[in-house]
């Protein structure tokens, strides 16, 4: 059983429009592949057929896990959001205290974690460390570098 995933809107849309085009466009791509390949003589030798199983087992395997997943999604609603502690889809700005650097980050879900865009996931180091701090506060994170340490500067929606 997977665990629960929070998203957006925005992010449950595009995972069932990815689950649509999975099952539209590649399942009959598979199944066409396979056609092709079995008119092509002795299945025991056929190089081509067994790829394009294996490329269907793939996809099929894909698929159930997508629907795995939207099984346990839970979307949030961005207009709902406490920010008087650190919570998903807050943006918290913050010190590091080790390098006196102030960072922002929007606390997302897995699926939508994007560092580059200033979006880290709640499960991160990060995420898991300042997850439920106030204003002032001062988070310290077990990272691989070692502990870090963060003060909470400004918790908004």
């Amino acid at each position: 059983m997977s665990a629960i995933q929070y998203v957006t809107k925005e992010t449950l849309e595009q995972m069932k429009a990815e689950l649509h085009k999975l099952k539209s466009v590649d399942r009959p791509a598979a199944s066409k592949a396979i056609a092709e390949a079995r008119e092509k003589g002795d299945l025991k030798e056929n190089a081509e057929y067994d790829a394009a199983k294996e490329a269907q087992g793939i996809l099929e395997a894909k698929i159930a896990a997508f629907e795995g997943s939207l099984a346990n999604i839970r979307v949030l609603d961005e207009a709902s959001i406490d920010t008087s502690k650190v919570s998903i889809l807050t943006h918290v700005t913050m010190t590091n205290l080790g390098t006196k650097k102030k960072v922002t980050y929007k606390i997302v879900g897995e699926k939508e974690a994007d560092l580059k865009a200033g979006k880290i996931s709640i499960t991160s180091p990060i995420g898991k460390g300042i997850l439920g701090k106030h204003v002032g506060e001062i988070a310290e994170v077990q990272a691989p570098a070692g502990v870090l340490k963060f003060k909470i500067e400004e918790i908004t929606a």
